[in-house]
């Protein structure tokens, strides 16, 4: 076995095909980290030139001329092979020792514990306990933070569409049925109109109070992923012509049924029942005339950024605007992206819809974000976290400091 450095093509290549892929192990995360100023590198084992294992490497100069690495998502290795992780540890180690590291830092893609669709732990399910011990011994010390998402939920794709809606929970179901009846339309956003989705996630940071990406990131992201088509910027807009035009089919419909029960003297509850249900198709279809004389015919309402690499959709996040929500178009976005995945379920395994807080069982603050995604049926998954790896004597004076200023 030998270390080697790899070139970037032979690194995608295996990064493609190995079980722990993932898009934040890319040559294009490596290069959108070169352009906030960190180095990128890959690096490899090698067998009878037979690539064994591989990781991209990223650093950033920190404290004294030392710089900090990370494997974003790394290693890409079978982590119950010691010998060849041993191996590959060490001399990683040595690696970023020459080039003056003082820290690794790695988040493998590797569930911790099996959980199922309430957080809780499946019995008898998948337990990497093991891989953690494993890191341990090489040196491995759980970090306090946490720069990647540690919890997500997920759904396989295995799945029929008309299966799936049944699955829902009615109140999700009735949301995007809901959704699906209001004249809103699904498309593809393309560079120019990249600000669309940059105000609409403005939006929701402001709301929840998170700090959002720049235009440029969204820019960044378009350049490196899209050539790949590894990117999808979705807006949901309201079209509001078409909305007046079908609600206007269905109150002419709702009057000939109310012509209908008073001419056969029906009961007065079905008469008013009937009644009642005009009234709302109106002041809806007086709110959207409204809307479209202050907004237009076509109103943004819903946006999203999904990650399509590998064989996962990833949905890595998205905005709304609030006075707009009642349309339920976040529910459409979803639907639109998880029956892209099931139409093309032989190359797309599953849909990620990412980041829930963690602990999801007992209720954490946040716990919308999570039951708005648990509504569409899957399961929480938790990864095994981060871990840092002392380099140098460095990591040791660096914790010192830091511990001091606190």
């Amino acid at each position: 076995m030998q270390f080697v450095e790899l070139k970037e093509k032979e690194f995608r290549e295996f990064a493609l095909k190995h079980p722990l892929k993932t898009f934040l192990q890319t040559p294009e995360i490596g290069k959108l980290r070169e352009t906030l100023g960190w180095n990128l590198y890959y690096v490899g084992i090698k067998e009878e030139k037979e690539i064994l294992c591989a990781t991209m490497l990223v650093s950033h100069k920190r404290h004294f001329g030392k710089y900090e690495f990370y494997s974003p998502r790394g290693f890409l290795i079978d982590f119950n092979n010691q010998e060849l992780l041993k191996y590959f540890v060490n001399n990683i180690k040595k690696y970023i020792k020459e080039k003056n590291g003082y820290i690794l830092r790695i988040d493998p893609y590797v569930i911790y514990k099996e959980r199922d669709i309430n957080g809780d732990i499946v019995l008898d399910g998948i337990d990497n306990s093991n891989i953690v011990n494993n890191l341990f011994k090489l040196g491995f010390k759980k970090s306090k933070s946490l720069e990647q998402v540690g919890w997500m939920f997920c759904l396989d794709l295995d799945i029929d569409k008309e299966e799936l809606k049944k699955k829902m929970r009615p109140y999700t179901r009735r949301n995007l049925n809901k959704g699906l009846a209001n004249s809103i339309h699904v498309r593809e956003v393309d560079y120019k109109e990249l600000s669309l989705i940059k105000d609409l996630t403005d939006s929701t940071s402001q709301r929840k109070g998170f700090k959002n990406r720049n235009l440029k990131y969204f820019q960044t992201m378009h350049k490196l992923f899209k050539p790949r088509d590894e990117i999808n910027y979705i807006v949901a807009e309201l079209h509001t012509d078409e909305y007046i035009k079908n609600h206007n089919k269905l109150l002419k419909e709702e009057q000939e049924k109310l012509n209908k029960l008073i001419s056969m003297s029906s009961s007065d509850k079905k008469i008013n029942q009937e009644k009642e249900a005009i009234k709302v198709l109106k002041d809806k279809i007086s709110d959207i005339k409204k809307l479209k004389k202050e907004k237009g015919n076509i109103i943004p309402l819903s946006g999203g950024v999904f990650i399509t690499y590998g064989d996962e959709i990833i949905y890595l996040f998205g905005g709304n605007y609030k006075e707009y929500m009642y349309l339920c178009a976040p529910y459409i976005i979803q639907w639109e992206m998880i029956t892209r995945g099931i139409d093309n379920n032989k190359k797309y395994r599953r849909y990620n819809f990412y980041g829930i807080p963690e602990n999801i069982n007992t209720h954490p603050e946040g716990y919308g974000i999570y039951d708005f995604k648990k509504g569409f049926t899957g399961y929480v998954e938790e990864l095994i976290g981060e871990y840092e790896l002392p380099i140098s004597i460095f990591y040791y004076i660096f914790k010192l400091i830091a511990l001091i200023r606190k």
